[in-house]
């Protein structure tokens, strides 16, 4: 009795020894997690997003608030003036932007979005903002300049490149509108003879003439701009041929954009080693040709703008195109990425990708469709072997130009000057790639060559490629009025780098980062120069040797005008 006793006695107190413990611990873990809540509520919670790469801030706040697009707008005195437009096309009195050299973009709720370049806030923002005004001042005073607005003569029934259909009787009025059934997307439209009714891209078509592609300041610009820039993509399908990845775009009035997305960042130079057939196709090129081409007083680019597209939203979700769909993929770090199909750079290596969803792009307008306006190719007599150890004609023969002068279409009117039109054009934003261009059939010979595809351009900034210039080299012959825009662009009141760069400001990409680096603008007028010296040499050369062969092909006879004014 006394063990049992004693047993008893043995598990009792360990019972309540291993009850104390337990309480203790429990006491001491419940006063360990009032502290920790104690200091955790003391400490300043700090934002749980995750990082984004340089410059996706801007992306990220714009997805946020629903804004899709930039258009442009200008008050009577020439003051320049950026709106956002909504999702839902209303304007919200918080969300535009005060000027192209405004120190942020001001969001719904007060929110302000930091712009890059020139007109953005920090140690330089300040400093350029003067600047900035003085680029916009040059660019108005060079568009006012006579050798850009003077006024033109009518132009003849002949040279319009479409007609709209003669008024008939009024038994046949319905053939007077131009009508469609709704379809998905799609606008019931009802357009008439009056141009108050026909959508930008219409009006841009019936703006065509012989001599180009649209007026001098024409006010249908800035709607069909804007037009690209904000409205509904409705439809996207692959453009068929080509190297690389191009989509059309539609829009609800039956409009349609030739789309190419961002594949490299804006400062980064084309590697030396590749050919120049082997270069990417850059976004930001065309939107700068575009520009460019406008300063020099050509107007042979198609209208692009640059826009900030919804991948999956504006591409993917309304794509038909089942090839372009297969395509559509997320990458590891989730950003939405597509290859499409084409030649040489349509793979998963190659892949364009939005940030996440967002990508950069250009749209240009499309051409009235072959049906309606037929168009001719044609091989460029300069036009390069695309051989890795091949030489073209041009490149060894030294008599090559007088060749090319006894060959029609060149040895009769302008074609050759209109060609050392596009030969400048692509010596400026060193372009290689031009082995083919192409004129409006209806007009013959006797019209203005187009300027298309310029997506290898502007791909070097640091080096000047000579060769481009062959032609002009080697056959001493421009235009009168493009030799006195040229030098009037040397100028410094009109200078060629200072007014590309506020012509650039008014693009939509621009409030993501410059369209052009400084040092691509540097090179503009490094290149204009060399433009101008082998214009001087080739006076020069042609008084020495007694040929006398005009240099200057005068176009502007009956003008006085002089770079002086």
């Amino acid at each position: 009795m006394q063990h049992k006793g004693l047993c008893f006695w043995t598990t009792w107190c360990a019972r309540r020894r291993a009850r104390t413990i337990c309480l203790s611990l429990a006491f001491i873990t419940i006063s360990l997690h009032l502290l920790l809540v104690l200091v955790s509520l003391s400490i300043h919670h700090l934002p749980c997003d995750t990082p984004h790469p340089p410059r996706t801030h801007v992306l990220r706040d714009l997805a946020r608030t629903n804004y899709t697009s930039t258009g442009i707008r200008s008050d009577p005195s020439g003051n320049h003036q950026r709106h956002i437009s909504s999702e839902d096309g209303k304007m919200d009195t918080n969300s535009h932007v005060k000027g192209p050299y405004n120190k942020g973009l001001t969001t719904t709720g007060g929110r302000k979005t930091q712009m890059s370049g020139p007109g953005s806030t920090g140690p330089s923002g300040a400093d350029r903002s003067g600047s900035w005004e003085s680029d916009l001042l040059k660019m108005k005073a060079l568009f006012d300049h006579p050798l850009y607005s003077t006024p033109r003569p009518a132009v003849p029934e002949d040279d319009w490149l479409l007609k709209v259909k003669p008024k008939v009787k009024a038994s046949e009025k319905s053939s007077l509108m131009w009508k469609s059934d709704t379809q998905d997307g799609y606008e019931d439209i009802q357009w008439n003879r009056s141009s108050e009714s026909h959508p930008p891209w219409l009006r841009f078509h019936l703006g065509i003439t012989r001599w180009e592609l649209y007026p001098h300041q024409d006010p249908n610009m800035e709607l069909l701009v804007q037009h690209l820039a904000t409205h509904r993509i409705v439809s996207a399908v692959q453009k068929s041929g080509g190297t690389q990845l191009k989509l059309v775009m539609s829009f609800p009035n039956y409009g349609q954009a030739l789309f190419k997305p961002k594949k490299q960042e804006r400062d980064e130079e084309s590697n030396y080693n590749l050919y120049y057939f082997s270069d990417f196709e850059r976004h930001n090129a065309e939107i700068a040709a575009f520009h460019l081409d406008r300063i020099l007083g050509y107007r042979r680019i198609p209208p692009v703008v640059g826009r900030l597209v919804n991948v999956i939203k504006e591409i993917k979700d309304v794509t038909t195109d089942r090839k372009l769909a297969r395509t559509f993929f997320t990458s590891p770090v989730g950003n939405v990425c597509f290859y499409g199909q084409c030649s040489y750079y349509c793979s998963t290596e190659h892949a364009v990708c939005g940030h996440p969803r967002d990508l950069e792009a250009s749209l240009a307008v499309m051409l009235p469709d072959l049906s309606l306006a037929t168009r001719r190719s044609w091989r460029s007599p300069w036009r390069r072997s695309y051989s890795r150890s091949k030489l073209a004609s041009w490149e060894t023969d030294p008599d090559y130009c007088e060749t090319i002068k006894k060959t029609p279409p060149y040895d009769k009117g302008t074609r050759l000057v209109d060609f050392m039109d596009m030969v400048i054009l692509d010596f400026l934003m060193s372009n290689m790639d031009r082995h083919h261009y192409e004129t409006f059939e209806k007009f013959g010979n006797d019209t203005f060559l187009l300027h298309l595809d310029n997506g290898r351009g502007f791909g070097r900034h640091s080096k000047d490629e000579p060769s481009i210039l062959a032609p002009l080299t080697q056959c001493c012959r421009i235009r009168h009025s493009t030799w006195l825009r040229l030098r009037l662009l040397s100028l410094p009141q009109y200078h060629i780098s200072d007014v590309m760069r506020a012509s650039l400001s008014q693009d939509p990409l621009h409030k993501v980062a410059p369209l052009l680096s400084e040092p691509h603008l540097t090179a503009l007028s490094r290149r204009l120069k060399t433009v101008l010296e082998t214009v001087s040499h080739c006076q020069e050369q042609r008084r020495n040797d007694g040929s006398g062969q005009n240099v200057i092909y005068d176009d502007l006879a009956h003008l006085k005008w002089s770079t002086k004014e």
